[in-house]
Parts: structure tokens; C-alpha cells; sequence
């Protein structure tokens, strides 16, 4: 805890903040890749610092300089009005990189645990954020960290750059997978002229699972969402593809009370034949991250059996929805 306590001073005056002021320094719970610690200061204000591990520990390729994507979503959240974390300072290249945020009010959706009366009103209040994130421009289609070269001119190139990139890493890391990993790159290569229709380049977050998303109960007032956390894996691309993990692992197209709010501040929120298969290749791409991180992060023979009959089953199903849409036929592909 020295070693934590002596880095926020120092994060703190980079920052132009009062170092003397630390009160305390807390881990916080749920990251799986960066050190995740809360600041607190004598008069009570809180932030959150972010440090990635040293380069030396293993990752998938799309984690390099997450931080720096972090930032960019903070940013884009502010032109959104979106409750999220706002980077107070941004240290991507120092000898120990960090990232310093403010802190939202509220905790978890599961540690929240919202009452059957109240989930109605927050789904449909985060499909209205969601919504507006969508409102966000960029200039140009990917990963804004870099990690993955630069920004694409257009979302086919840069989805591919996105799908080569974690099926690489699959080969590296040699996870256990329901297909190869080649099948999944055939199937991912038959399916992308679906991605031309995507012409304009949104602000997307990728994992607004629950345990990014905050609940807050103020005093005398309704539960609401108090903000959208842990952005660092926001890329510039297709909207379809937030539709993802706030339905983790099932479809969003069972949640009325999302897509109701998110009609509600002009998103389209009707998903034809053609969104539907954009929406099975971004959930594809992040069951494949999610059993491939599962080797460099070490999680342990328990925490990886746990992920295969997780995922594994809603990847293999999701596949096989990519391969009846395009025709592909099953076997055809090198292993």
C-alpha cells in the first residue's frame, strides 16, 4: 500500500491536485487487465487511477495504450451527455503509465441489484445513453488507441484488421475453442461485404456488461444510472455492435424496455436481416476474446471451464448463424 500511496501523490500533483490532501488509497474490484485503485481525499472527493501491467505481461493484441482509448471515451461521453468518468490526466507514455478519473456515483448493476419495478426504468434509460453515444462522430473507423495501426478509412478494413488481430492471438495463445480458429476466419471473410453498409464511424463502448454499468439511489429519488464505466474498449465503428454486451451471451432483441429508449432518442432500433448479421460477427468477435484472454490472464483450470461452457456453446451457435446467412458451407476451410 506504500508503493500505492506514494504513486497517488505523485499522480496527484502531475495533475495539478493537492498531494498532501490523499486520504486514502482503496483497490477496487472487477478489472481484468488494468490496476484498478480509488483515490480519496480529505475533503471526501474521490477518483479512480488506472495502471496498466508492464508491458512484459501478456495480452491480446487490441490492449496496447487501452488507456489512451479510455480517455477518448470519457471525452466523447461529455459531447454525449452520457454519465461516464472524465480523465483528469492522461500519462499513456510515462515509465509508469496511468490514467486519472473522476469517480461516478453509484455501484455495479448486480452489486445494485435493481427491483423488478426499477429494472424496466434503468434499461430503458441506459437505451437512451447508448443512443446518444451513437451521436458521436469520429473521422475514421477502429481502435483510437493505435494498438492495431492506424484509424481505417472504412469499417470493413477496419473490423478485419480487428478479427486478424484476435484470431492471431487465438493461434498464439492456443485457447481451447468449440471451432478452429480458421473456421472462424472463413466465416468472418464470407460475411464482411455485410459490413459496407456501415458508412459513418460511431462512438462505441463494447462492454456495457452490468458490471460497467452504474446504479445510483440518491436520496429520495428513483434509481438511476449514475455511469458508464471502464470505456477502454471503445473503438469508432458500427452501432449494431453496442447491442452486443448489454445483452451478454443472449439478444437484445428480448430487452423492450432497452430499445424502447433507445428509439426514444432517435437511435434505429429495428434490426433487419442485414444488422442481424453484423450483430452475429461483433458477438462472435467478443466471445473470441473473451475464451482466448482467458490463457495470457492465467484465470486458472476452474475460471477457464467455467468460460467454455459459457461461451463456447453461444459462439459455436452464433457461427453456425453467420454460416446459414452467407451460404458458407461448414468444412470447407484449412485447419
Amino acid at each position: 500500500m506504500g508503493d500505492s500511496r506514494e504513486r497517488a501523490r505523485r499522480v496527484l500533483a502531475a495533475a495539478g491536485l493537492p498531494p498532501d490532501a490523499l486520504s486514502e488509497v482503496r483497490p477496487l474490484a472487477g478489472g481484468t487487465y488494468n490496476t484498478v485503485e480509488e483515490i480519496l481525499l480529505s475533503d471526501g472527493t474521490r477518483y479512480v487511477l488506472k495502471v496498466p501491467p508492464p508491458p512484459t505481461v501478456p495480452g491480446l493484441r487490441h490492449e496496447r495504450r487501452l488507456l489512451v482509448a479510455e480517455a477518448g471515451f470519457c471525452a466523447g461521453a461529455a459531447r454525449a451527455r452520457v454519465p461516464a468518468p472524465r480523465a483528469v490526466s492522461l500519462a499513456p507514455d510515462d515509465p509508469e503509465p496511468c490514467l486519472l478519473l473522476t469517480a461516478c456515483p453509484g455501484v455495479p448493476w448486480p452489486e445494485a441489484a435493481p427491483a423488478d419495478e426499477e429494472r424496466d426504468a434503468l434499461r430503458t434509460e441506459l437505451g437512451r445513453q447508448v443512443a446518444r453515444l451513437h451521436q458521436v462522430t469520429g473521422t475514421a473507423f477502429g481502435y483510437p488507441s493505435g494498438a492495431l495501426g492506424p484509424l481505417a478509412a472504412d469499417w470493413r478494413t477496419a473490423f478485419t484488421a480487428m478479427t486478424d488481430a484476435v484470431l492471431a492471438d487465438a493461434r498464439d495463445h492456443r485457447p481451447w475453442l468449440p471451432r478452429p480458429a480458421d473456421e472462424a476466419a472463413a466465416l468472418f471473410r464470407a460475411a464482411a461485404p455485410a459490413l459496407d453498409a456501415v458508412t459513418v464511424p460511431v462512438l462505441v463502448h463494447f462492454d456495457l456488461w452490468p458490471g460497467n454499468i452504474l446504479v445510483d439511489r440518491p436520496a429520495g429519488g428513483p434509481a438511476r444510472i449514475g455511469g458508464l464505466i471502464d470505456g477502454e474498449r471503445m473503438f469508432w465503428g458500427d452501432p449494431v455492435a453496442d447491442f452486443v454486451s448489454p445483452a451478454l451471451l443472449d439478444d437484445i432483441r428480448r430487452d423492450d424496455a432497452f430499445l424502447t429508449g433507445y428509439a426514444e432518442e432517435g437511435g434505429p432500433a429495428v434490426l433487419d436481416e442485414a444488422a442481424r448479421l453484423r450483430l452475429a460477427l461483433y458477438r462472435a468477435y467478443l466471445d473470441l476474446i473473451m475464451l482466448t484472454e482467458t490463457v495470457p490472464r492465467a484465470v486458472g483450470a476452474e475460471d477457464a471451464r467455467r468460460v467454455r461452457e459459457w461461451v463456447g456453446p453461444h459462439l459455436e451457435a452464433t457461427l453456425d448463424e453467420i454460416a446459414e446467412a452467407t451460404g458458407y458451407a461448414p468444412g470447407k476451410f484449412t485447419s
